[in-house]
């Protein structure tokens, strides 16, 4: 696998969006800032990072052996996107689980759903843009 522009403007437009959503989602929607500990623009600089990391692990994902098993590109966006989301979903509740008291079966539902779809669509972007970025192959002399 080549780490070119695709690579990279995939990657960095991928955790630009899904740290949009997860900003919108956590911040206006659920006003979850307002219960966190901490000065805010810590917590905005890890999760920032994080989404660039974990944007970078969808990618090498989607790139995988595994993942080329499947033809369809769009199937397997789709894939790596949920399996992102439920692995996501699954550490931030570990991490969540003891600063968190009374997490309904209602709400860990909504939030994996949220995470899975939130991913879901980091992942496409990584689609679309896999598509639409034609790099050029340099031929040996």
């Amino acid at each position: 696998m080549k780490l070119g522009t695709r690579f990279f403007t995939s990657w960095i437009l991928s955790a630009l969006i899904m740290f949009m959503l997860f900003y919108v989602w956590h911040g206006v929607f659920l006003n979850d800032f307002k219960r966190i500990q901490f000065p805010l623009t810590w917590f905005v600089t890890f999760a920032a990072f994080t989404y660039l990391i974990f944007s970078a692990g969808i990618y090498f994902l989607f790139e995988s052996r595994l993942m080329k098993m499947f033809d369809n590109i769009w199937l397997r966006g789709l894939i790596c996107g949920l399996i992102a989301g439920f692995s996501f979903f699954m550490i931030a509740t570990i991490v969540n689980i003891s600063i968190t008291k009374n997490l309904s079966k209602e709400h860990l539902l909504v939030d994996c759903a949220w995470q899975m779809a939130e991913q879901t669509v980091g992942t496409l972007i990584i689609v679309v843009l896999k598509l639409a970025i034609r790099e050029r192959i340099l031929e040996e002399i």
